[in-house]
């Protein structure tokens, strides 16, 4: 369960802000939609190392 303390004086705007910040970085919504669907386990690992050669290559062109 996320809890979020509300500050004196926070409006609702940032408390929501943080919550949802809090929410995205537990990866609930993530693991939700992993869930829906089942992937092969041959499937993942290609589907991980096409994302991982991407992020490579993003790497380089950044820092040639």
């Amino acid at each position: 369960m996320i809890i979020v303390n509300i500050k004196e004086n926070e409006s609702i705007d940032k408390a929501l802000k943080r919550f949802k910040k809090k929410f995205e970085k537990t990866g609930v919504l993530k693991e939700l939609r992993s869930r829906t669907s089942f992937e092969k386990p041959s499937v993942k690992r290609r589907n991980e190392i096409i994302r991982a050669a991407y992020r490579e290559r993003q790497k380089f062109l950044q820092n040639p």
